[in-house]
């Protein structure tokens, strides 16, 4: 793609999001009967391409078990509230009743009260007593401290998940997660991002894990794109992270699932996800005002606290 000059001294190249896009009908059509929309990772299949998104706002244990029986797959935040109380049930009344001048300050304070290893094996016993499958998320900080409860609870898929998540993460003050050795000698399928581009997904792809999320800042909930400056237009990055997937595939002979996260808040959007190259898409905005979901349509993302 041809780069274009910001000024003298930076170019950069046309990113397009959903909103810029639109899929043009083919010659043929098919009876809605006839097409298959089911995904598959690792060994499991699911009836629905669709993940619900790792915030306290939409999946609690419950709705994961919903979600799950309806054909897709929750990931469940084993770092927010549900893992930090016994019974979380009461603070997402309050968070609900909340003025919004002192929300943030409240939520603070709810999330200081740390991260209980029983508790995590206990929500993951909980999701699998239901007979579907188990999936849940921490961040790359948290991974191999949690990692006992994890395998204690015995959770079908793992999502190591940050705002920007890379193979080669570079600190002074603290040791690194080794994401490559992780994922190798961890007894679970492991999921990782998020990404934005083709080389950051390529190197992810190469560390052994069987899906990568797209998104770095997309999402209604995310804040990244405004703090942070750091962010791709959506349609532009699922399409360069399937591209990788490509290359993966023909150096490896292994296929790497692309994952969607993020930007979504219509159906059309979640085509042009799939047009654009995505296996699957992830999705919390719009799960949030569901009856079932936990907090009444309040939510915010899993790394705001």
């Amino acid at each position: 793609m041809a780069e274009i000059e910001i000024g003298i001294y930076k170019s950069g190249r046309r990113a397009y999001g959903f909103d810029d896009i639109a899929i043009v009908p083919s010659r043929r059509t098919r009876d809605p009967e006839d097409v298959d929309i089911s995904w598959e990772i690792d060994a499991f299949r699911f009836d629905l391409p669709l993940m619900a998104a790792a915030m306290d706002g939409v999946v609690s244990p419950r709705t994961a078990v919903e979600i799950g029986r309806l054909g897709g797959l929750a990931v469940l935040n084993l770092e927010g509230l549900w893992t930090r109380y016994a019974d979380p049930e009461p603070l997402f009344e309050e968070i609900a009743e909340l003025d919004d001048d002192k929300a943030t300050a409240r939520m603070q304070e709810m999330y200081l009260e740390p991260v209980k290893p029983e508790l995590v094996t206990e929500r993951i016993r909980e999701i699998k007593s239901s007979g579907v499958v188990s999936c849940a998320s921490v961040t790359p900080q948290k991974t191999e401290a949690l990692a006992p409860a994890i395998l204690a609870g015995e959770l079908d898929m793992l999502v190591i998940q940050g705002t920007v998540v890379s193979a080669e993460h570079v600190s002074k003050s603290s040791e690194p997660l080794n994401l490559k050795r992780f994922i190798r000698e961890f007894e679970i399928p492991v999921i990782v991002g998020g990404c934005a581009s083709y080389q950051a997904a390529l190197h992810l792809m190469r560390t052994g894990a069987v899906g990568v999320l797209v998104g770095v800042g997309p999402g209604n909930a995310c804040t990244t794109r405004g703090v942070l400056g750091l962010g791709v237009p959506q349609a532009t990055a699922i399409a360069d992270v399937a591209g990788a997937r490509m290359r993966h595939l023909d150096e490896t002979g292994v296929y790497v699932q692309v994952i969607a996260d993020g930007g979504m808040s219509r159906g059309g959007d979640i085509a042009k996800a799939i047009a654009c190259g995505a296996d699957a898409v992830m999705l919390g905005s719009p799960l949030s005002s569901a009856e079932e979901a936990p907090c009444r349509g309040f939510h915010w993302g899993m790394a705001t606290f």
